[in-house]
């Protein structure tokens, strides 16, 4: 073949490969123009983040109720008094020599990283829509007081209530020191707002731009 008609075909192939290419950026679609970003994805690594801040401030609180003598899961007993009633706050209900204890613990311990899992997505959510370009110091303080405000309402608005109506004491309010649960709180979020670099979603370029 003629290298004359070689180079023919090669330009006709190129202009061809042009026209498809500005025909794909025309169309929208998983192969056109791609959405910047993921309901979906954003749910899923609030969720993620929030089983990381979970994990720090239970790891936190743990070490805290051993420095001052409580048993180590004494937070999670706590938390179960919301199911159970007082009955879990009595040691010999819950010691750890007692395979039932350690299931209940193991149970209480997952509902707190759900827990955890569920407040990532909110924090996300709102350092990614209002603070996503702002400095480090203003997302800092933005997940500080919003920590905080999730403290006070969990606490003060929701459990303060919640729990005398459904079990008949206030326990986790009245056990848990303002201090201890505002930590925990604050643990939590700043956790989030350390790894939330991971969850930002990064959206791949066009498939004509890939072309």
């Amino acid at each position: 073949m003629a290298k004359e008609v070689l180079l023919q075909e090669i330009a006709q192939a190129r202009e061809r490969l042009r026209e498809l290419e500005a025909e794909l950026s025309r169309q929208a679609g998983p192969m056109g123009s791609r959405p910047k970003q993921y309901t979906t994805y954003d749910v899923l690594a609030g969720c993620t983040l929030g089983m990381f801040g979970a994990i720090a401030s239970l790891l936190f609180n743990i070490v805290g109720a051993t420095l001052v003598g409580k048993p180590p899961l004494y937070l999670i007993s706590v938390y179960l008094t919301f199911p159970l009633g007082a009955q879990v706050l009595d040691p010999s209900v819950l010691s750890p020599d007692k395979g039932i204890a350690r299931l209940v613990l193991a149970v209480g311990c997952c509902l707190y990283l759900f827990t955890g899992m569920a407040l990532g997505v909110p924090i996300h959510l709102v350092l990614k829509r209002w603070f996503g370009t702002s400095s480090a110091i203003v997302r800092f303080m933005a997940v500080t007081v919003l920590s905080l405000v999730i403290w006070i309402v969990n606490f003060y608005l929701l459990l303060a209530w919640l729990q005398p109506a459904l079990v008949g004491g206030n326990w986790i309010v009245n056990e848990v020191p303002w201090w201890v649960a505002a930590a925990t709180h604050l643990v939590f979020g700043w956790t989030v707002w350390l790894a939330q670099p991971l969850g930002i979603f990064q959206p791949a370029p066009d498939a004509a731009e890939a072309a």
